[in-house]
């Protein structure tokens, strides 16, 4: 067939998605492989170019389920790609701070170091854009600005594709360079070099226990839900457009089988803890820390008001703080066709 689709490549970030569990399921693989398609993970790739994808989707024929803001860069940068769902799963997101500062409120952080991780050669900086919209909306809680702190750099030399990413019995291993640099402002604290940083999801809840550090605000449990909008809260499932445009059955099967395992999740609260915990690298103790014991009624992947909402908040803000070139209207660059249409699957089964 002319139209046929050879290769479905596929992305998603170690954090809970239904994307991540369907591809856990061999549910994503199955659906593909009746249509003759192949399915393939970017991050696992050899090549350093396909790897790179993750962050800058340019893999034509792609999916990536995760983080907003590699997804929001991309579409700023102009390149064709299609939100098709957006799944809201809180996570702790921690402002944290040394024994030994004294800072035991978000306003005890006016006039310390704040130490911020500085990838220097990464298209889009996601994990400095995370930590300043967590410092961000800490701070105008108690009506003060990211001015009012000292902002450190952790620079970084390396480069997040580097090396590929290992599966070892279903988790995604960081290895080389990049798992190294992962705790770089975890080691500026312990050193005393910076009074506070953010860490959020699993690994931040571990790594505040393990070292016995001062949670001074928890924004990811804030009740306002733009305070809680970051890079996972809500997270993007998007396509390129070619994807789209050429296979739009494929985008639906995709979708479908998201829904699917999201489904099948709030059936399954054990299981469910057991997939995370091998998305995150986690126990599942940690798990249920970072994203509640009730964690599988989260897993909602829609284009619901709030999540249009919260994601256009953070996309301007990623604009006033120079991360992207230019802000867009995420509504302009939603397509809910395929969401409709596999729900209306969903429905005739």
């Amino acid at each position: 067939m002319a139209n046929s689709l050879d290769t479905l490549w596929y992305t998603r970030c170690p954090v809970p998605t239904g994307l991540g569990i369907a591809i856990q399921q061999g549910w994503l693989e199955d659906a593909f492989r009746v249509q003759g398609t192949k399915v393939e993970s970017i991050l696992e790739s050899n090549d350093f170019t396909t790897r790179e994808s993750h962050f800058s989707h340019k893999v034509r024929n792609s999916v990536r389920h995760g983080g907003n803001i590699p997804a929001i860069s991309a579409r700023a940068l102009g390149r064709d790609t299609r939100l098709l769902g957006l799944s809201w799963a809180d996570e702790t997101q921690l402002i944290l701070a040394s024994p030994e500062s004294g800072i035991e409120s978000v306003h005890d952080l006016k006039g310390r170091r704040f130490g911020l991780p500085n990838w220097k050669h990464v298209e889009i900086d996601f994990t400095r854009a995370q930590a300043l919209r967590g410092l961000e909306n800490a701070l105008s809680l108690e009506g003060l600005s990211v001015g009012d702190v000292e902002l450190v750099d952790q620079d970084i030399e390396s480069h997040y594709s580097d090396h590929a990413v290992e599966n070892v019995n279903g988790t995604l291993a960081a290895r080389g360079r990049r798992g190294r640099n992962n705790n770089q402002e975890v080691v500026a604290l312990l050193r005393g070099e910076v009074d506070a940083i953010f860490l959020k999801g699993a690994h931040g809840a571990q790594v505040a226990h393990q070292f016995g550090l001062t949670t001074v605000i928890d924004t990811g449990a804030h009740p306002e839900p733009l305070i809680r909008a970051n890079n996972g809260t809500p997270r993007a499932l998007a396509v390129d457009g070619h994807l789209l445009d050429n296979h739009f059955d494929a985008a639906v099967t995709i979708v479908e089988q998201v829904l699917r395992a999201e489904a099948w999740a709030q059936d399954h609260p054990s299981d469910v803890r057991r997939y995370l915990a091998r998305e995150t690298n986690a126990s599942e103790y940690w798990v249920s820390v970072a994203y509640g014991d009730d964690a599988q009624t989260r897993l909602r992947t829609d284009l619901s008001q709030q999540s249009l909402t919260a994601l256009q908040d953070f996309t301007d803000f990623l604009y006033r703080w120079k991360f992207i070139p230019t802000s867009f209207d995420v509504r302009q660059w939603a397509d809910a066709r395929p969401l409709e249409a596999a729900q209306t699957i969903r429905i005739a089964v």
